[in-house]
């Protein structure tokens, strides 16, 4: 195999200076260990700081006619592409205040004329390593960074498909099945941000709360999973009895996400919503729901928000024991819990709100093979109910 003719690439330093003489004292210096580029005015060097490949440093003059070089470094400064570019001024100007404002300006570093060779080229190879270790952190930095967004989206992604299967485990035992969760999901999140404006809500529903919401939504009835089939499975109404074993699916579905909770060992802000929501969507606005029968603002946010997309998704769907309610009648019903059943507030965000619940709803449709699974299980179940 022949060698790589490959040879590294040499710093690329900018000398700019209006006068010639200087130009040519520079470039016969540093000629033999770095590239040189030579601009004799401010614009030209602007425009080879800009091009690709850039240099690695300027050494810039002060008093040059029409842009001085405090004007040439405010611009490069300002910019985005070439500040990180160091600047070392190289002028007759010599006092401190001169000094003073050139590094106020930017500049890595000042030498005045007339210069001393052996100097400049300690000057320019000590702001080449900085510049190379500052270029390393910044890759390193840059790196981590994209780094830490590809786990962080590996991250969200594993919680939503846990999440999800979860919620389909206990949808696989339950008759209203199909795409109810994720109804449910987007009926919560368009209430939320049609609330966060809300004198009574905006304190708490911010955009990452809300999107805590829209994750944490699906797991509302995991609790469902721990009713016996004969329960959850019947076509007909409950029995008091068969009730009161229902109604618990509340707390079933807070202490199985408490204890997933607990298993990690930490607190997790989507699964702290993921209980309110679980154990209180069945609570009631004037205190006659369950399990606690709490009523008002006791309820939390998140609760409310849920009650108000469970029962309008319970009231338009279509079940193999029953049809499908129609939009209209089913707001009707929304609006009449107004203050009984709902929060007022929540109630009227719901009324604003009409038109984005139809188009989910009709996104997220049941399916007829949806509807032939229920028919199945029901059927599966009737004989022992």
């Amino acid at each position: 195999m022949p060698l790589s003719t490959h040879l590294p690439t040499k710093p690329i330093i900018l000398v700019v200076d209006d006068t010639p003489d200087n130009l040519m004292l520079m470039a016969g210096l540093l000629k033999d260990l770095y590239t040189v580029k030579a601009a004799n005015n401010g614009e030209k060097a602007i425009r080879i700081a800009q091009d690709q490949p850039q240099p690695d440093l300027i050494l810039l003059d002060i008093m040059m006619p029409g842009m001085t070089g405090h004007d040439v470094a405010r611009i490069l400064q300002a910019d985005e592409n070439t500040r990180n570019i160091p600047i070392i001024f190289l002028t007759a100007m010599a006092s401190s205040a001169d000094e003073s404002l050139g590094l106020e300006l930017g500049a890595a570093d000042y030498i005045t004329k007339p210069i001393s060779p052996p100097v400049v080229l300690a000057r320019v190879r000590t702001q080449l390593k900085v510049k190379d270790a500052a270029d390393f952190l910044r890759d390193q930095n840059g790196y981590l960074e994209q780094e830490v967004q590809r786990r962080s989206r590996e991250l969200n992604a594993v919680q939503d498909v846990t999440i999800h299967a979860m919620a389909s485990l206990a949808e696989t035992r339950d008759n209203e099945t199909g795409n109810h969760i994720r109804r449910t999901q987007h009926y919560v999140r368009v209430l939320a941000r049609q609330l966060r404006e809300h004198a009574r809500f905006r304190d708490f529903l911010d955009d990452a709360t809300i999107e805590l919401l829209f994750k944490s939504a699906p797991l509302h009835d995991i609790g469902k999973i721990g009713i016996p089939d004969r329960i959850l499975l019947k076509p007909g109404r409950f029995t008091p009895e068969e009730f009161e074993i229902m109604k618990t699916h509340t707390t079933l579905g807070r202490d199985a996400i408490a204890h997933a909770e607990q298993q990690l060992g930490m607190d997790v802000d989507f699964l702290r919503l993921a209980k309110e929501i679980a154990y209180g969507h069945q609570e009631k606005w004037d205190g006659s729901g369950y399990p606690e029968g709490l009523a008002g603002d006791a309820i939390p946010i998140s609760a409310r928000l849920m009650a108000v997309a469970d029962v309008y998704d319970a009231l338009i769907s279509r079940r193999v024991y029953k049809d499908g309610m129609p939009h209209e009648k089913a707001v009707q019903i929304i609006v009449e819990g107004r203050g009984s059943h709902f929060d007022p507030d929540i109630c009227d965000a719901f009324q604003a709100c009409l038109q984005d619940f139809q188009q989910i709803a009709a996104h997220f449709a049941d399916s007829d093979h949806d509807m032939a699974k229920q028919a199945a299980a029901i059927a599966h179940i009737a004989p022992a109910a």
